[in-house]
């Protein structure tokens, strides 16, 4: 670990937040114990997960992407596991691209564990990003809260999701735990899992215990993933039809626009701030990041 203290950033995207730490040559090594304690909201900078700013060409992961996107989004979560991708994290990443004078606004591809997505920057502060293809294995699980189960419907973008529909957000408890399922096998990395509920037509709101995170105040894949599963049960299939499908998601910390298109592109569009900057003493994380 460097002696050099660390630059730092703090962002959030409908209040899903962020530490960010640029390192474009990667030569930081963030283990998960330093993941962890970074994110840790009262000894730490405290977040959701880690946004880890890597040139492309510079990670093992992301070398064969680095011909189509530059910078690559080595994406943890709060424990310090590493996650496929995460939605909020790529406007977020976007963002701070722009902050930085790595880009312009306009389009910007980024590379992540899930594929490369590209983003969007409006001029009105909000960031859309091209999250790809939803996948509906056919293979569900059951959910359980309580004394209330519900059906979840498997949708994977780049990451794995179940949905369940319910009448009150207040039936998923207080998701400081991840709900059972089963069966478990259908998801044997984990799953991010939505409860939902209907607000209006294409209208709806969520709530999320994330995969290594618990509940967050908002989930850009989970949402992706909830409109996609309203949208096939209330009968509206972009490729089918020929016409788009957009839904509203309301989030604990904001809204979300979800568009599904007739070719399968799904887009996302919601803000994302940077908050503040500032030094991490690498003594203090070193101390900390023992496995």
């Amino acid at each position: 670990m460097t002696t050099t203290p660390l630059a730092f950033l703090k962002g959030h995207g409908t209040e899903n937040d962020f530490v960010i730490v640029p390192d474009p040559d990667n030569a930081i090594e963030l283990s998960a114990s330093a993941v962890a304690r970074l994110c840790d909201r009262r000894a730490g900078i405290g977040g959701d997960g880690v946004l880890h700013v890597v040139r492309s060409a510079a990670h093992p992961e992301a070398r064969d992407m680095a011909g189509e996107a530059e910078w690559f989004m080595d994406y943890r979560n709060a424990d310090g596991s590493i996650a496929e991708m995460c939605g909020n994290g790529v406007r977020v990443f976007a963002r701070y691209l722009d902050h930085a004078g790595h880009i312009t606004a306009g389009e910007i591809a980024i590379a992540t564990r899930g594929g490369v997505k590209r983003a969007h920057l409006e001029k009105t502060g909000d960031v859309t990003i091209s999250m790809g293809r939803a996948r509906l294995p056919e293979d569900g699980v059951t959910v359980t809260v309580g004394d209330r189960s519900w059906p979840a419907r498997n949708v994977n973008m780049g990451n794995p999701h179940a949905v369940a529909f319910v009448e009150d957000l207040a039936h998923a408890g207080d998701l400081r735990s991840e709900p059972p399922y089963e069966p478990a096998a259908v998801y044997p990395d984990g799953v991010n899992i939505e409860f939902v509920a209907d607000r209006g037509p294409r209208h709806v709101a969520m709530r999320v215990h994330e995969r290594g995170s618990g509940e967050t105040r908002s989930c850009g894949t989970g949402a992706c993933a909830v409109a996609v599963a309203a949208a096939r049960r209330d009968g509206a299939d972009p490729a089918e039809t020929g016409t788009p499908v957009t839904y509203t998601v309301d989030l604990l910390g904001g809204t979300l626009t979800i568009t599904e298109h007739p070719d399968g592109e799904i887009e996302m569009t919601g803000p994302a701030v940077i908050v503040a900057e500032g030094r991490i003493d690498p003594a203090w994380l070193s101390e900390n990041a023992t496995a």
